[in-house]
């Protein structure tokens, strides 16, 4: 049974059909001039109508509510050319020559590409001679496109940062979210899967017609899609962002060492803000909570990609101090692409260093930083690595390398001016810093998972033992057939041992 049907949201509720718009418009910059869209409603309805005018604007195309000399092209949907000129004859409107009658397929691939697409036979509206045959649709001419199969495994798939379904994924996430701070695992799970599918199309859905053939959405997750296409939002996400005990646990979360837990008993103790909590002295917080409320303006501001470079510099100084050969590499969100994020981790590793060396050097970096005043806090976890033990069938897992976690003073002249988002009266900002040190022939392995995404690494290893009978973590690969470890210098390896193309880092953003 699908998860999310058992979870018992209850249907959506249908809305009247309103006769407005649906979405609202707002202004987007104009990108593509020479283009002049008018999209037909004849067929397509109001709310539908409204919907792809929106997202047409939102990748810059020119797209006019109402019918004008300076339309280039007309857009339609179940309508033949036939059709659309009679609708113009009964606007009193004489058809250019120069006038493009394009079908709504032509539009979905346009702003898939995120640009005007060449118009072929496929996408023309054509004219019917035979009267007969005037209302038949011209899709019956047209070849279908080659189809080809999604994947239902991220690891499949490639999936950039140019997201053509933010309006669901958003609502996915949100959901998926409330699901994760009741701990129910299914539904977050399912969301998750279903998020992730749809930021690896190329083209965005605008019809429940779009969705067929595509992995992941179950009965639920296609309500809450057709409810967004219906209505331009979702029901369902604005009963949960107005649900107290999300807004808590979301507050709650928020806070550098607050885990479910936590956010749990404080929310039954009846407290919904953070200054009661803070002010509260019957309470008790850990080390590291304590820091996450000493910091926590800083610390819950996004850190851009300038600070993060500045912060891999930082790292790298203090490493080359003591192993000169050693090698830093940003990992998570900033290495697939991304320009901001809540922390800045890296994957140390030397090819020369001793294991005495190895599993001294985040002792010495962290003591130098408190040297110099830049440490403000730090967790720091010894390895736990046993070489030859089989990897985690856990897609969870964490590793077992040495790793700190810390909180760094960030120096503003670091990151240049105007490049770092600033208190005013500091010239610094604390920024979240996680360092794993791990030895370096497991490298490849530590790389690929610390690289993320989260659901890109659930899916790689639940596809290494569903469809290829092995065993993957950030260790090692285990092929349980041959029963042997299956050794790799470079992800590269590691996909192909797997027998999957590789995919780079930004496209993994799943």
């Amino acid at each position: 049974m699908d998860p999310l049907q058992a979870a018992h949201l209850g249907p959506r509720k249908k809305r009247p059909r309103q006769t407005g718009t649906s979405v609202a418009t707002t202004s987007h910059d104009i990108r593509f001039r020479d283009l002049v869209l008018f999209i037909l409603e004849k067929r397509m309805g109001t709310t539908r109508r409204a919907f792809l005018m929106e997202l047409a604007r939102r990748k810059g195309f020119r797209v006019e509510s109402e019918l004008s000399d300076s339309v280039t092209h007309i857009v339609a949907e179940n309508n033949s050319g036939s059709d659309v000129l009679e609708w113009l004859q009964l606007q009193n409107v004489q058809a250019s020559s120069e006038l493009e009658l394009l079908d709504v397929s032509w539009l979905i691939e346009c702003m898939g590409a995120g640009k005007p697409v060449e118009t072929t036979g496929k996408h023309q509206l054509v004219v019917r001679r035979d009267p007969s045959l005037s209302h038949a649709p011209d899709s019956q001419n047209i070849p279908p496109p080659t189809e080809q199969k999604i994947s239902q495994y991220a690891c499949q798939r490639k999936t950039t940062l140019d997201n053509c379904n933010q309006v669901f994924t958003d609502a996915f996430d949100i959901l998926a979210e409330n699901y994760e701070f009741r701990e129910n695992e299914g539904c977050y799970v399912a969301l998750m899967r279903a998020s992730a599918v749809l930021k690896s199309l190329p083209f965005p859905i605008v019809s429940m017609k779009d969705t067929e053939g595509i992995p992941c959405l179950g009965d639920k997750v296609k309500c809450i899609i057709e409810g967004i296409i219906e209505d331009g939002e979702s029901s369902e996400v604005k009963a949960v962002l107005n649900d107290e005990r999300y807004k808590s646990f979301k507050l709650f979360t928020s806070v550098f060492g607050v885990g479910l837990k936590t956010a749990e008993k404080w929310f039954q103790m009846g407290f919904r803000t953070l200054s009661k909590i803070k002010s509260d002295k019957s309470l008790h917080f850990t080390r590291m909570q304590k820091a996450g409320f000493l910091y926590y303006e800083d610390l819950v501001s996004c850190v851009n990609r300038a600070e993060a470079e500045a912060t891999s510099v930082l790292v790298k100084e203090a490493v080359a101090a003591f192993l000169p050969d050693a090698l830093v590499t940003m990992t998570g969100g900033f290495r697939r692409g991304k320009m901001t994020g809540h922390d800045v981790d890296f994957l140390i590793t030397s090819p020369g260093a001793t294991e005495e060396e190895e599993q001294q050097l985040l002792h010495k970096v962290t003591d130098l930083w408190g040297q110099q005043g830049l440490l403000l806090y730090c967790d720091l976890i010894e390895s736990t690595f046993e070489k030859f033990k089989l990897p985690s069938r856990k897609v969870d897992a964490l590793d077992h390398f040495q790793k700190c976690f810390l909180i760094l003073k960030l120096h503003h002249e670091r990151v240049g001016s105007g490049k770092s988002s600033q208190q005013e009266g500091k010239d610094w900002k604390a920024i979240r810093v996680d360092l794993v040190m791990c030895p370096y022939d497991r490298r490849a392995f530590a790389l690929l998972g610390w690289t993320g995404s989260r659901q890109f690494e659930r899916d790689l290893r639940r596809y290494a033992s569903h469809e290829r009978k092995m065993i993957l973590d950030n260790h090692a690969l285990y092929d349980k057939t041959k029963r042997v470890f299956l050794e790799a210098d470079s992800e590269e390896e590691i996909f192909a041992h797997l027998g999957l193309d590789y995919i780079e880092p930004w496209e993994r953003n799943a």
